[in-house]
């Protein structure tokens, strides 16, 4: 049998949606047109649902580790996930008493915790300025969140996206000079920002760290209880409750293998939409995708331990994620240096500890962690040695601790779920120009009728947030005048 009937069995003769990927854009996608009373069928070539929000035994029995995402201010931040009973599905948070720690080489470090007030008081000087920065733009989160998390549109409150607008709509270095004078809130401004994957000299890196500051007085900085795997189990269990249908262990090539439906979203770059949609799709839209551009990689280790990390500093051991970069200027030179195809030597480094708070992750008295830093697209160099020294420099005795590793480069993040285009997390770079026409002015929608794009290639781009799915379905809703 054929691929194509192989999926025209599977999917059956009553289907008026079809989406291809089951990360969680994918999923989200197929609840919101499941739930506007669509019939609606998910593809996934993988054994079972996930994409990025996977957990897995990487190194030995009995240690699960989270094979991309590990830690979910997005996704308990996402206006749409927090409408859904994602509980009652299984999905259980944990939340350490800091969103993030930010470490330095006197043994000191400094927290993101939830009261803005409380983690103001430990930035010394600058204690006015991060609190007169945060505090508003805390306050009105809940007004601006949807217009943060979604394409451009007019907003419902546009005083309060438009203080985070100036205050966020420049790069981080800009943004540091400007209100802080001292080192420590500018490291752990830089860290925050970082995520974004620019350069902190590069607009709107500034809306980065803001984002992810606002979300983790807000919400904090989570972990799913037994590891990311239980997002995507949630979201499935869900799906499946109204109506939805999912297909595991079948790829698909080219929409030529599939049945003929009202609607096909597509949770794929548009390097894979290309690849799949071929001459379906006119040639000034194929220019188009053809020149949408990747980013940096990720280049990630995972750890077995023999017990916890040990931090000089203890205000480590209160948060899941550590962000481990002395200085704004060490930070920034280490993302400029991935930028530019180098390898930094002390790079940024992202460090996940979910063992501390979530037990079910490793045997008894052992521990798991995860950390990674970013490279240049598609590197092939190894950071381990650097990864590991940048740790031992603010937790001597760490590698005395590795009981065994799990290396994932970038080659072996794509090959493992194919969206990670040369280990690029975030679907794409996401600067000024790709963050707003992203991956077209079109957004979500392609030229082909009934065919729209779903991934972290659409607005608002990388994270586990769902939105861009959210956002997909409902377009596509519209376009069937149905309501979104």
């Amino acid at each position: 049998m054929t691929n194509s009937a192989k999926l025209r069995d599977a999917i059956g003769p009553r289907c008026d949606a079809i989406v291809i990927g089951s990360g969680p854009n994918g999923l989200a996608a197929a609840i919101r047109l499941a739930q506007a009373g669509l019939s609606v069928c998910v593809v996934e070539r993988e054994q079972t649902p996930g994409g990025a929000t996977r957990s897995d035994a990487l190194t030995l029995p009995g240690f699960l580790h989270d094979v991309c995402s590990a830690v979910h201010p997005l996704a308990v931040g996402s206006p749409f996930f927090r409408s859904l009973p994602l509980a009652q599905h299984g999905l259980e948070w944990i939340y350490p008493p800091a969103a993030v720690a930010h470490p330095f080489d006197d043994g000191t470090a400094v927290c993101v915790e939830r009261s803005v007030e409380r983690t103001a008081e430990r930035l010394g000087s600058d204690k006015n300025a991060y609190r007169d920065l945060m505090g508003p733009l805390v306050q009105s989160w809940t007004l601006i969140d949807e217009e943060l998390l979604g394409p451009v549109k007019i907003p419902r409150f546009p005083l309060a996206l438009a203080r985070f607008g100036l205050a966020g709509f420049k790069s981080a270095q800009r943004l540091v000079r400007s209100r802080f004078g001292a080192a420590r809130a500018a490291a752990l401004f830089a860290g925050l920002a970082a995520h974004s994957m620019l350069p902190l000299d590069k607009i709107p890196s500034a809306a980065f760290g803001l984002v992810l500051g606002i979300t983790g007085h807000v919400f904090g900085w989570p972990i799913p209880k037994g590891g990311s795997g239980r997002i995507a189990d949630a979201l499935s269990s869900l799906l499946r409750s109204v109506g939805g249908k999912i297909i595991t262990g079948c790829n698909v090539d080219s929409l030529d293998e599939l049945p003929s439906v009202k609607l096909t979203l597509c949770d794929v770059t548009p390097r894979q939409l290309l690849q799949m949609a071929g001459s379906r799709l006119p040639p000034f839209y194929q220019r188009q995708l053809a020149r949408y551009r990747y980013g940096m990689g990720a280049y990630k280790v995972d750890w077995a331990l023999d017990g916890p990390i040990p931090w000089k500093a203890a205000e480590c051991a209160t948060a899941a994620t550590v962000h481990l970069g002395a200085t704004f200027e060490e930070i920034a030179a280490s993302e400029r240096a991935a930028w530019n195809g180098e390898h930094a030597d002390k790079p940024f480094v992202l460090v996940v500890q979910p063992s501390l708070f979530d037990r079910t992750r490793a045997p008894a008295g052992k521990h798991t962690a995860w950390a990674y830093c970013h490279v240049p697209h598609g590197s092939n160099f190894s950071m381990l040695e650097r990864i590991e020294t940048q740790i031992e420099r603010f937790a001597p005795g760490f590698r005395a601790r590795v009981l065994a590793r799990s290396i994932l480069p970038p080659a072996e993040l794509e090959r493992r779920n194919p969206n990670l285009i040369g280990g690029d997390i975030n679907g794409g770079i996401q600067d000024v120009r790709q963050l707003f026409f992203r991956p077209t002015r079109s957004h979500y929608q392609t030229p082909v009728k009934g065919l729209y794009l779903c991934s972290s290639s659409t607005p608002p781009g990388g994270g586990v947030h769902g939105m861009c799915g959210y956002f997909a379905a409902r377009a596509a809703l519209r376009a069937l005048g149905r309501r979104s």
